[in-house]
């Protein structure tokens, strides 16, 4: 992508932001609406599945067997999202991976605040196991509140001495309800669409009356030791990149085998 292009889809970002209508259910509908005007790629076979009463859709590459599966947790603030909203990324994601994606509707604040989420997530990554997929052929995926749900589930497996997945990856991670991340205020002139105002805003539904510095809810402030590798990717014009690198430097000293990729000039969860 050339920084031209960058620039104006920033521009388009920035527009779409000013317009953005107010309420849950209408964001919702607003985005599932914008979705439908990503291409989709061919060759990826999907099937709506109930995975331990959570709804979850499958992204599978036609014509390859393979037993690796990928659990992806869409981003959204905890407040917005869909398997539907994501599914150009899912879709793609199965193909480069060339494994079966597992794409979970969890359920959303403010209705359903924390921990509905990681409760629902950690159903899901159960109903792999339960199915037959090994721990270790299960990778953890998701994008911005999805990325930190990645990161939470190893944790909390970690935590009960159930079995961990193979491997984590965050794309551009929110990681901190506490929003205290220096790049909420040095990169604000840069990022075309995400604010403190309006993460803050999340957090709170998100939150309701809980600690924001709960590890299970922001895993910036968990314990990191034992967890699988893990991949983070962050752009340098977005709010969330020190949820990135803090979130890679807790884990280098904590012995995790962690890969961050800081890319130059690119936006929040750029891989949509």
């Amino acid at each position: 992508m050339s920084l031209q292009q960058l620039a104006a889809i920033s521009d388009k970002l920035k527009a779409q932001a000013e317009m953005l209508p107010e309420g849950p259910e209408e964001l919702r509908n607003f985005y599932e609406e914008l979705a439908t005007h990503r291409p989709m790629p061919s060759g990826v076979a999907q099937e709506v599945v109930d995975a331990n009463g959570v709804p979850a859709r499958w992204f599978r590459p036609e014509g390859i067997t393979t037993p690796r599966k990928i659990l992806y947790f869409h981003g959204g603030g905890y407040a917005i999202g869909s398997p539907t909203t994501h599914a150009t990324l899912t879709a793609q994601l199965a193909l480069s991976a060339q494994a079966e994606v597992l794409s979970v509707d969890y359920r959303l604040a403010p209705e359903h605040p924390h921990p509905a989420a990681s409760e629902d997530a950690l159903k899901a990554y159960q109903y792999l196991i339960d199915n037959g997929t090994a721990p270790s052929n299960i990778t953890l995926a998701g994008d911005s509140a999805g990325g930190g749900l990645a990161i939470t589930i190893a944790t909390i497996q970690r935590d009960a001495g159930q079995p961990l997945p193979g491997a984590i990856v965050s794309f551009c991670p929110w990681l901190d309800m506490a929003c205290t991340g220096e790049s909420l205020t040095d990169r604000a002139d840069q990022d075309p669409y995400v604010t403190q105002e309006m993460l803050k805003g999340l957090s709170a539904q998100f939150i309701a009356d809980g600690d924001p510095c709960d590890p299970i809810a922001s895993p910036l402030y968990a314990e990191l030791e034992g967890l699988p590798p893990m991949l983070v990717q962050v752009g340098t014009a977005e709010v969330l990149l020190s949820d990135a690198t803090r979130i890679a430097a807790r884990a280098e000293v904590a012995g995790v085998d962690v890969t961050l990729e800081i890319w130059d000039d690119m936006i929040h969860v750029w891989q949509i």
